[in-house]
């Protein structure tokens, strides 16, 4: 069901494409009102200048790595805790990029990854809240064809590179010794194929095929989940920052739309891994 419904989307993507820009006088689609009923069930949407941040170039270099980064601005006493951080881009195909969960104890502050932007458009950035509130923030883009864009790699590097995970950990200079915030990113080989791509010698369109499932711990406790879609650049790249509780490893454990499933686990004290 779920690859029927990416492929249409995609179908509808092309002919968007193709459409001439909106005639002087008229004013264009907003498709967002329409993304609040399919996505968050018409919840109401309050403002979130205050709660969440997004971080994206106004234009492109390359529409289909467009790096993004996600940012809560809750206050240290504040009482309440983001539990959910949801990415849409409004003009692409499939518009819902990921959906981030956040471990109750990860205290997870800052998110960043690389998405594919099919169209100029608004990018928003929803904050579900711990007192089940929705809180909402945009940025818009100058990006096109980030979705049918030809794959980085040739296929048969991209199918030797599927399932391979790399965990890196960073210093933050503006912690001490004694801190324990990290930062922290994990890399997955993977195509990522959107569905809107073409092979360049069947001239066929490539079916879609994704990581959709990531789940991260440290020992045994939630850091950060990810359900993801067809906008996630190919390679899957999430850097984070989140609160140590001095778990002796950390893992990783994606699934992708094919039903593959990856693990891999690192000692924490070892950040060159």
């Amino acid at each position: 069901m779920l690859r029927h419904r990416i492929r249409l989307l995609c179908a509808i993507g092309l002919v968007s494409i193709g459409l001439a820009a909106p005639a002087a006088g008229t004013e264009a689609y907003d498709p967002w009102p329409g993304l609040v009923q399919d996505i968050f069930n018409n919840r109401p949407m309050n403002d979130g200048s205050d709660v969440i941040g997004i971080e994206m170039p106004a234009r492109a270099e390359d529409a289909a790595i467009v790096p993004v980064t996600l940012r809560t601005r809750l206050s240290p006493g504040d009482g309440r805790r983001v539990v959910a951080i949801t990415l849409v881009i409004d003009q692409n195909p499939s518009p819902m990029a990921a959906k981030f969960t956040l471990g109750s104890d990860a205290n997870v502050t800052e998110i960043s990854t690389r998405v594919r932007v099919n169209n100029y458009t608004d990018v928003h950035a929803v904050a579900e809240l711990s007192d089940g509130k929705l809180y909402v923030t945009k940025t818009y883009v100058k990006a096109s064809g980030g979705c049918s864009a030809p794959a980085a790699k040739n296929a048969e590097e991209a199918k030797n590179r599927i399932g391979q995970m790399r965990y890196r950990q960073f210093a933050r200079p503006e912690q001490g010794p004694a801190s324990n915030t990290r930062e922290a990113q994990i890399m997955i080989g993977h195509p990522n194929n959107s569905g809107l791509q073409m092979d360049q010698v069947t001239q066929l369109y490539i079916p879609a095929f994704f990581i959709n499932d990531l789940h991260l711990w440290q020992d045994d406790s939630l850091v950060l989940a990810m359900e993801g879609g067809i906008s996630i650049s190919e390679d899957p790249n999430i850097r984070f920052t989140y609160v140590s509780d001095g778990a002796k490893h950390f893992r990783a454990e994606a699934k992708d739309t094919d039903g593959h499933v990856f693990q891999h686990e690192w000692k924490t004290d070892d950040p060159g891994t």
